[in-house]
């Protein structure tokens, strides 16, 4: 699902479709995590980093996700999110995302490059929220 969204916010950068930029996309619901590995990470987490092999350095997108109730997967983490800057950094350490996504370990990566969201526990859980800014983004 990250590749599908990370395809719809360059579609709108790049066509403005479904949304011309600047523009704001929001999504709702839950996703699954086919578990592989022996990470530590959710499936928002493994949705931005997906996302993040798509977006890469370009700038002009970010990318969220994160559970309502601040708890993604086996992680201390509500999700996570990802710009062209969470690329350059995973780049600069020598990060492989493939192999970070193989081993079900997306907060490993998140906390390396700089991008987990630390809510604590909400009290409420409605859905997971995806929130992509598409132009004026560093």
């Amino acid at each position: 699902m990250g590749k599908v969204m990370a395809s719809i916010a360059t579609e709108s950068a790049d066509y403005g479709t479904p949304a011309p930029a600047p523009a704001v996309i929001l999504a709702g619901g839950e996703t699954t995590v086919t578990l592989k590995g022996k990470g530590k990470g959710g499936r928002n987490q493994e949705l931005v980093l997906s996302a993040l092999k798509i977006i890469g350095d370009r700038k002009g997108i970010a990318i969220l996700s994160g559970g309502t109730d601040g708890i993604d997967g086996n992680s201390p983490y509500a999700g996570a999110v990802c710009d062209s800057q969470t690329f350059k950094n995973a780049h600069k350490l020598n990060l492989d995302i493939d192999k970070f996504i193989e081993n079900n370990d997306s907060s490993t990566f998140f906390e390396r490059t700089g991008g987990v969201i630390e809510t604590g526990k909400t009290g409420t859980n409605v859905m997971d929220i995806l929130i992509m800014v598409v132009g004026a983004v560093r």
